[in-house]
């Protein structure tokens, strides 16, 4: 394919710096701010005979480097984050269904409260242990292997999940702990790939859409599962949707790389992009720890996480289940309505995401007024909302606070879950593994206690401790998180 006039003085200084790394063994740098390798905007090349440095901005406006991958029909970052979404919408489609198929499992089986809330809960026990491992594991042998693990993981869970049933309560209790093991590694894993893939400047529409793949997966599933059942059996919902992973695997495997030094398939010209906007950095040998806990912006980042996770989890579990008890929905009824919250959700992600990035730090805000303004959305919100919920009898009036808390909520993807990429982009996939863990553990302790809850007390009870975290995290949030890079 002929080049045109604007790529060629582009693609000639990317050849160049291969030569040289294959001449002298030394590796291109770009890192913003530090003057050993090059200044902030700078493109340059370590070599035994001379430094040959391009001034990224001049490059840019000479040769139209920011139009130069929009030029082209279909980036092929564009193709890493369509796949990070469709694992996303698959990882959610698999947790989902339980929360609908435990309706009639729980009358088959004569569960109380207390066991549905067990069994919902059994899935973040393997969640919970794979956070930090998975975060580690992806920043040392890259997220293509690590997500691509995941998916198969929770894929041979989920199609065994109404084996382990037959089997008992604890077979199925610790199948739907193995398929949390999967899963747990797929959110650490997909923030290195990004971290590695997409410029700052994409980065919240990335993320915004990543994330809507789990809002869609909700949706999916909560839609689909009351026909598999009712045309099935409640078994056939974990076996037809655990199958689907399958077929994205095969996709992934041969498509997919961890960072666009591996992909065989990227252009010249979209590679040059991309690595004078991403710093390049070798791959981890020892993790830095002490600086890791030593940093308030990282314990912001993990408490803020749990806060926030607490009131997600126990709408995705429980969501359904106050349909049927507090307004008296049958099954079809609760799955349908439990899909609107999560396509607002879906809707608000990707706008908020838009909006973070062009109408807020695309016209001179910074990063860090960004994501406090973002994230205080995605709390204050969900509070207000909750905290009227239980004193409404109405269905659309009960679901449309739940769209408006869930689509408040989806602000949180251009506050809290930018901000790792943000504050230590190398450790990416570590930060993100710590922090989870906080909000697995939400997850662990808020869907089990919801159960005991409502066996001793009522709903008002259950939004009531939601909305005192999200008020707490709103704080916390404001006083102590940056925008800034504090980990180098």
């Amino acid at each position: 394919m002929q080049q045109a006039a604007w790529q060629k003085p582009i693609v000639r200084a990317w050849r160049t710096c291969r030569k040289d790394r294959r001449r002298t063994g030394t590796r291109a740098k770009t890192r913003p701010g530090n003057d050993k390798h090059t200044k902030e905007g700078t493109f340059q090349v370590d070599s035994n005979s001379e430094t040959r440095t391009k001034d990224a901005e001049s490059v840019r406006q000479e040769n139209g480097v920011d139009g130069l991958v929009r030029k082209e029909p279909w980036p092929r970052r564009y193709s890493i984050v369509a796949l990070c979404f469709t694992a996303f919408l698959l990882c959610n489609m698999d947790r989902v269904n339980m929360s609908i198929a435990i309706l009639p499992m729980a009358q088959e089986m004569e569960w109380s409260e207390t066991t549905k809330g067990l069994v919902q809960s059994s899935f973040f026990w393997g969640y919970l242990l794979t956070q930090i491992a998975g975060g580690i594991w992806a920043d040392k042998v890259g997220g293509k292997k690590v997500l691509g693990f995941g998916v198969i993981w929770w894929s041979i869970a989920t199609i065994a999940t109404p084996i382990a049933a037959s089997l008992g309560l604890p077979a199925l209790l610790a199948t739907r702990a193995c398929m949390g093991v999967g899963e747990g590694v797929a959110m650490p894993a997909m923030n290195t790939i990004l971290a590695r893939w997409v410029p700052a400047s994409e980065r919240s529409r990335a993320l915004a859409l990543v994330y809507s793949g789990m809002f869609v997966g909700s949706i999916l599933g909560l839609v689909a599962s009351p026909f598999a059942i009712n045309e099935y059996g409640w078994p056939a919902v974990f076996q037809i949707f655990g199958s689907l992973g399958f077929v994205w695997f095969a996709i992934w495997i041969a498509q997919a790389s961890s960072t666009p030094a591996e992909d065989g398939g990227i252009g010249d010209t979209e590679r040059v992009y991309i690595e004078m906007n991403i710093p390049a950095n070798p791959p981890l040998e020892k993790i830095p720890w002490g600086a890791l806990l030593s940093k308030k912006e990282v314990w912001a980042i993990i408490f803020c996480h749990f806060c926030h996770n607490w009131g997600t989890f126990i709408l995705l579990t429980w969501m359904p289940t106050f349909y049927a008890d507090h307004l008296g929905m049958d099954l079809y009824e609760s799955g349908y309505a439990s899909v609107l919250p999560w396509v607002a959700m879906a809707v608000s992600a990707n706008t908020a995401g838009w909006f973070a990035d062009t109408q807020l730090i695309g016209k001179g805000m910074s990063v860090t007024q960004t994501r406090k303004i973002m994230q205080s959305v995605g709390f204050l919100g969900p509070a207000i909302c909750l905290s009227i919920l239980p004193r409404v009898h109405s269905a659309p009036l009960a679901i449309s606070l739940l769209m408006v808390s869930q689509a408040c909520d989806a602000f949180s993807h251009s506050g809290l879950y930018s901000n790792h990429q943000d504050i230590g982009p190398r450790y990416a996939g570590i930060l993100l593994g710590m922090s989870n863990t906080a909000g697995v553990l939400a997850g662990v302790f808020g869907t089990a206690v919801t159960g005991y809850i409502l066996e001793t007390g009522g709903w008002s009870e259950v939004w009531g401790v939601a909305v005192v975290l999200y008020i707490v995290g709103t704080i916390v949030w404001l006083a102590f998180s940056t925008g800034e890079q504090v980990i180098e």
